[in-house]
């Protein structure tokens, strides 16, 4: 599901601002159905969220009549979120000028943004919501995309999915998702348009260079290569660029050595912590076999649950199946008469270790044809007999491809949290190294890393003296308190919080 794909007015087609970026766009096909849901509940039943948002509220209020008041004032909230979101220019939260410069052009837009900032979705829904069958499905529509419920989906993030789907909404790249990345790297290759900029592949980071004043000075490969740089951006995970352990112990696969780990990276630990990989099956499926469950290939993204109990759960291949049908939007991706399907489901890292060769293949074929038994029970009868390709990836694949903690799709809040107000901004306490991705503001998902990107080019810009700012020193002052001081606050506020309930 492919936000910030869109043409429409506003700032958060991010995906398509970073295409024009380097003068790049892509073709692609509007999705007319975000997702299908088949939940437990009847009422939930085979629930569809239209792009057209007059079309959603109707098959959601006819569901829930008694409830429609409440429906339209939880999604009034979201679309103020997503409205003032739009109307700004998307920049780096911790450079003082950009956002003095904001305030002064949309003061209303920023109250709005400040007011949601330490709040979460189910703090929102339950103000407007009673029946506890529709506050299910609310934690539901979070899990999909940020594999937490409600009351851990910070209502900054909630309010642009739940708005941008309708507005901006979900487009499929023709061709695959890969293409986004294929014409990034390709326009950065281009020495006619970006002179001295190159793309290594296969040049894997193993450590940061630090120097004698504590400063980040470039990257040693694992080839035994150092390259110099004036910033270093790290676009690993914060367990993968400053270790497991914090500072107190030496972590081989940290980027950053434990000596110099900054000490708020120790209160991230505690705010947050992973969330599951994934038990991925990437199937080439014969359409005909499919017949007796055609009525469900009209839709590209089903969500398949049968108990809510198991929602979140990530082990045995019993916990919530996300299936993507790309062929149905696009079939040039496949052969004539087939369709790929790409289904998975959450899976801890526990499940796959110490698993010998044959053991580990066993226990994929077991949970693959768990997946596939539930699917053909409740979707697509006859998927088994159609299959004609088979892959099967683990917590284990993704580690190793991606490069990721025990294959995390990211991290997620370990307890309740005050919204975003907890996430770090680019800058780390490391100088002259950022980070970027899923691990900074704004957190999970293509449109908010595409954002995290974009913060992080404006504070190195303006770092590096490419972009103008505050006198320097004021600059330096404010910076270090929205970067810093502003997490070490809150760690003490909430530690005094809990001290006080004890």
């Amino acid at each position: 599901m492919i936000f910030g794909l869109g043409s429409e007015p506003g700032s958060t087609n991010l995906l398509t601002r970073a295409l024009a970026a380097v003068d790049e766009r892509v073709e692609s096909v509007p999705d007319p159905v975000q997702i299908h849901y088949h939940l437990p509940d009847p009422r939930l039943d085979h629930l569809r969220v239209h792009r057209d948002y007059a079309q959603w509220l109707e098959e959601l209020t006819q569901r829930f009549p008694h409830e429609c008041r409440g429906i339209r004032g939880f999604y009034d909230e979201c679309w103020a979120v997503f409205r003032a979101l739009n109307a700004l220019e998307l920049l780096s939260l911790e450079e003082p000028r950009y956002l003095l410069r904001v305030f002064l052009q949309n003061p209303l837009a920023c109250f709005t943004l400040l007011r949601y900032l330490g709040v979460n979705v189910g703090d929102v829904a339950r103000r407007w919501i009673r029946d506890e069958a529709l506050l299910r499905f609310i934690d539901i529509d979070c899990y999909v995309w940020s594999v937490a419920a409600a009351d851990r989906t910070p209502m900054i993030n909630g309010g642009m999915v739940f708005s941008d789907r309708h507005y901006g909404g979900i487009n499929y790249p023709v061709g695959g998702v890969g293409t986004l990345a294929e014409r990034l790297a390709n326009a950065l290759r281009d020495q006619e348009r970006f002179p001295g900029c190159w793309v290594e592949y296969g040049a894997r980071a193993v450590r940061v260079n630090v120097d004698g004043q504590r400063r980040a000075t470039g990257v040693t490969l694992a080839d035994g290569r150092q390259i110099r740089a004036r910033a270093v951006i790290s676009n690993a995970t914060r367990w993968d660029t400053f270790g497991l352990a914090g500072a107190d112990e030496s972590v081989p696969r940290a980027l950053v050595d434990a000596a110099e780990v900054p000490p708020t990276e120790r209160l991230w630990r505690q705010w947050y912590t992973e969330s599951p990989s994934f038990l991925s099956l990437h199937l080439g499926v014969r359409a005909d076999a499919l017949d007796a469950g055609h009525a469900h290939l009209r839709d590209c993204h089903h969500i398949v649950l049968e108990e809510w109990a198991h929602m979140e759960s990530a082990t045995d291949a019993a916990g919530t199946i996300f299936v993507s049908i790309p062929t149905v939007l696009d079939a040039s991706v496949a052969p004539p008469g087939r369709h790929i399907f790409h289904v998975f489901t959450p899976s801890w890292m526990s499940e796959w270790r110490g698993l010998g060769h044959s053991e580990y293949r066993a226990r994929k074929q077991q949970l693959a044809d768990r997946l596939i038994e539930r699917l053909e029970r409740r979707v697509f009868p006859g998927l088994r007999r159609g299959i004609e390709v088979f892959e099967v990836g683990t917590p284990r694949t993704h580690r190793r491809f991606l490069g990721r903690k025990d294959g995390t799709y990211g991290p997620i809040a370990a307890r309740r949290l005050h919204g975003l107000l907890t996430m770090p901004f680019n800058r780390t306490g490391l100088p002259g190294l950022y980070c970027v991705g899923d691990s900074t503001f704004p957190g999970q998902g293509l449109n908010a890393v595409a954002f995290s990107g974009f913060a992080a080019a404006h504070r190195v810009a303006v770092d590096l003296g490419l972009e103008p700012r505050l006198p320097l020193g004021l600059d330096a002052w404010l910076s270090e308190w929205i970067s810093r001081r502003r997490l070490e606050w809150l760690g003490r506020g909430m530690q005094s919080t809990e001290d006080g309930t004890r």
